[in-house]
C-alpha cells in the first residue's frame, strides 16, 4: 500500500502505477497495482453508499430530509441529464448511464482524498469505452438491421466503407483517451508540484486540487456520459 497509492507531499512522490504485491498463477506471476487497489476502494466506497441509500429509501418520508434529499438529489439530476439527451430512450440506459458517471466521477476526485485516481490508468478507461461500443453496435443492428448497418458503412459511396470502419473502431479509442489522458495530466501536474515544490506546497495546491480534481474531473465525466449517449442515440436511430 505504500507504493503510490496514497499521494503524500513529500519527495518520494509517485504518480506512475506500481505493484503492491504479487501472487502466482498457472506458473505466471500477477500483480495487483495501485489501480486495483484504487478502484476497489472506490467501488466499497459507492457499495457501502448505495446499502445506505437503499436502507434509506426504504424509510421514505414524504417530505424529504436528511440524507434522503442528497440521494433523491442525485437521481433527479441524472434522470433529467440522461432524459433530456436521450429522448424516449432514455429508460433503458438510466441504470448504466448512471452507474458509469458515479464511478467515473468518484474515481476522478478521489485524488483529493489521496488516491491515485483509477481513471488515470488506460486499463480502466479503455474497459468504459469498450461497454459503450458494444452498446453502440449492439442497439445498432437490434434498431437499424444488418442491412440499415452495411448501409451506413456505404453512406455516402461504397468505396468510403473502410473509412467509415475505421471511424466506428475509432470510437471506444478516442472516448478512453480522452478521459485517461486528462485525468492523467492532472495527476502529473500536481505530483509534480509536490514533489517539486514540496517546501512551499502549502495551502496553495488546494486551487489546483479544485481544478484538476473537481472541475476538469467532473467535466471529463460529464463528457463522456453526453457522448456514450449520442452514440447510442444516434445508432437506435432508423431512419
Amino acid at each position: 500500500m505504500g507504493q503510490g497509492v496514497l499521494l503524500s507531499a513529500g519527495a518520494d512522490i509517485d504518480f506512475m502505477v506500481h505493484g503492491v504485491f504479487s501472487y502466482e498463477i498457472f506458473g505466471h506471476t500477477a500483480w495487483i497495482t495501485t489501480t486495483h487497489i484504487c478502484v476497489l476502494i472506490v467501488m466499497l466506497v459507492l457499495a457501502v453508499f448505495s446499502i445506505i441509500a437503499g436502507q434509506t429509501m426504504k424509510k421514505a418520508e414524504e417530505v424529504p430530509k436528511g440524507f434522503q434529499n442528497v440521494v433523491e438529489l442525485i437521481v433527479e439530476m441524472l434522470d433529467n441529464m440522461v432524459g433530456s439527451t436521450m429522448g424516449k430512450n432514455a429508460t433503458g440506459f438510466r441504470n448504466y448511464i448512471g452507474t458509469i458517471f458515479i464511478f467515473i466521477l468518484i474515481s476522478n476526485i478521489s485524488g483529493l482524498f489521496g488516491l491515485r485516481p483509477p481513471t488515470a490508468d488506460y486499463g480502466v478507461t479503455l474497459p468504459l469505452g469498450l461497454l459503450t461500443f458494444t452498446l453502440i453496435h449492439f442497439n445498432k443492428f437490434k434498431y437499424q438491421k444488418v442491412s440499415g448497418v452495411i448501409k451506413g458503412l456505404c453512406d455516402p459511396w461504397p468505396f468510403w466503407a473502410p473509412i467509415n470502419m475505421i471511424g466506428d473502431v475509432a470510437v471506444p479509442i478516442s472516448l478512453s483517451l480522452r478521459l485517461f489522458a486528462n485525468v492523467l495530466s492532472g495527476t502529473v501536474m500536481m505530483a509534480l508540484v509536490y514533489g517539486l515544490l514540496s517546501k512551499i506546497a502549502i495551502i496553495w495546491p488546494a486551487v489546483l486540487h479544485v481544478y484538476f480534481d473537481l472541475f476538469s474531473g467532473a467535466i471529463q465525466t460529464y463528457v463522456f456520459c453526453m457522448l456514450t449517449m449520442t452514440y447510442i442515440s444516434d445508432a437506435m436511430t432508423t431512419e
